[in-house]
């Protein structure tokens, strides 16, 4: 009889799957470091191993040092990687536009599938890197590309599938969260803050991307796609930073009883989907309110399931490492399976996507915290109302401080229920003009983020 080990062939499904590694920053190296430490319980999960077997990066020494001893071949040239044709997957952590997204384009011509965590190019790019992917049969995989190490995109793309998703809102920027959490918790302005998030390493040197709401914009695109079968459209998002926040308005808040945070807010309408990113008013009983310095968290409303909330660090080596193996091992799962029948990109079938129309900022609808400086005579606050009141904006609740000594102006803040933006906008145009109003008006959004 013949030895049963004679017989043991080792099939196309068993060989190990090899990766090549484009980038080896912090979330590559996180990548590298969760993928060895963890490859026994990983191969248990995929059912064969996933290697990386190659690595490209500018600073070889350091792509080099994060490889150790493992058999990791090490380049300056990532078309090495794209081309070779003993790399199965490769993970795009480079980040930026142009070099990315030529590098995933060859990559997918090559018949690799690819996984990126580039959020900014999936938001400008995306509809033409799936379409490349549909056509070549290959995955494009990137739940690393929204809110670190929360599985927010598979959440949405299979967890909530029997749901019509009605909206989500979400902190998906911790700088910008972290900024909030300090100015009121200690009472500091929006420019010392930024300083010390720099100094932490939390904030860049150059944080726009961050501060003016960008980052949550291309995230949120992302989201809307997978939410609502429609295309990828950044240049549709309204999009909000903090900066001119003021630490009077989040205390005027907190006394009323609601937070600040920088939201990424979609909502299905009747006259079509609302992609904004803004300052926003919550209640603070709201979970979402509580969350505090770099973490992330996102609320999803479903018709079945309701309100789910998904919480977690949303940046860092290993947590976004996490979410980048996550999707080595869905790759390597479905590797050999029919295209037909994988998850779609965007969670609905690619000839499915729907051409619903996005909402401009004047056509949306929700309510709103007015911040007026006026003089403190009779009759200015009979004339603010009658203005809100020609425009059909009606006030859920007010509140007037008292003037220091020795001034005459005094601040008065009201909450207003359900108006348009266009409205509001024409309230806010005319108050400024009225003569007892003596400094700008301030607005920030306001949403409940209640069952509807």
């Amino acid at each position: 009889m013949a030895n049963m080990s004679e017989k043991f062939i080792i099939t196309e499904d068993m060989k190990p799957i090899h990766v090549g590694l484009l980038g080896a920053g912090t979330v590559g190296s996180g990548t590298f470091a969760v993928l060895k430490r963890n490859q026994e319980e990983i191969t248990r999960r995929a059912g064969r191993s996933i290697v990386v077997r190659m690595i490209a990066d500018r600073e070889e020494e350091k792509a080099r040092q994060i490889a150790g001893d493992d058999e990791v071949i090490v380049t300056r040239d990532a078309n090495e990687v794209v081309m070779n044709p003993d790399i199965d997957i490769v993970v795009e952590l480079i980040g930026g536009y142009t070099a990315a997204r030529d590098l995933i384009l060859k990559a997918i011509e090559n018949g690799k599938h690819v996984i990126t965590a580039n959020k900014a190019l999936l938001a400008s790019h995306g509809t033409e890197i799936f379409a490349a992917a549909q056509k070549k049969g290959v995955m494009v995989a990137f739940e690393a590309a929204v809110a670190g190490g929360i599985p927010i995109i598979k959440a949405l793309r299979e967890g909530l599938t029997a749901n019509r998703i009605e909206w989500i809102a979400g902190i998906i920027n911790g700088t910008s969260n972290f900024i909030l959490s300090e100015m009121r918790d200690k009472g500091l302005t929006f420019e010392t803050v930024l300083k010390q998030a720099q100094k932490l390493g939390y904030a860049e040197a150059d944080p726009t991307f961050d501060i003016e709401g960008i980052d949550a914009a291309h995230k949120l695109t992302i989201m809307a796609s997978i939410a609502f079968g429609i295309p990828m459209q950044f240049d549709k998002v309204y999009t909000e930073g903090i900066t001119k926040l003021t630490r009077e308005d989040i205390r005027y808040a907190e006394e009323l009883g609601y937070r600040i945070k920088l939201l990424g807010i979609t909502k299905r309408t009747s006259g079509g989907i609302e992609l904004r990113v803004h300052p926003t008013l919550i209640p603070a009983r709201r979970l979402i309110a509580n969350v505090e310095g770099v973490m992330n968290a996102i609320v999803v409303r479903g018709d079945a399931v309701g309100s789910t909330l998904y919480y977690g660090p949303g940046a860092g080596a290993e947590p976004t490492g996490s979410s980048v193996v996550a999707d080595l091992v869905d790759v390597t799962r479905m590797h050999t399976a029919d295209p037909k029948h994988r998850v779609p990109h965007l969670a609905f079938q690619p000839g499915r996507l729907s051409d619903t129309p996005i909402l401009t900022m004047d056509e949306v609808e929700t309510s709103y915290y007015l911040r007026l400086r006026v003089m403190d005579k009779p009759g200015a606050l009979a004339d603010i109302t009658r203005v809100l009141a020609d425009l059909g904006i009606s006030i859920e609740a007010m509140m007037q401080k008292e003037p220091s000594e020795g001034e005459d102006q005094v601040d008065i803040i009201m909450l207003t229920h359900l108006a348009v933006e266009r409205n509001v906008n024409d309230a806010i145009a005319r108050i400024k003009r009225l003569p007892i109003t003596t400094g700008k008006v301030t607005r920030i959004r306001l949403e409940h983020l209640g069952s509807k």
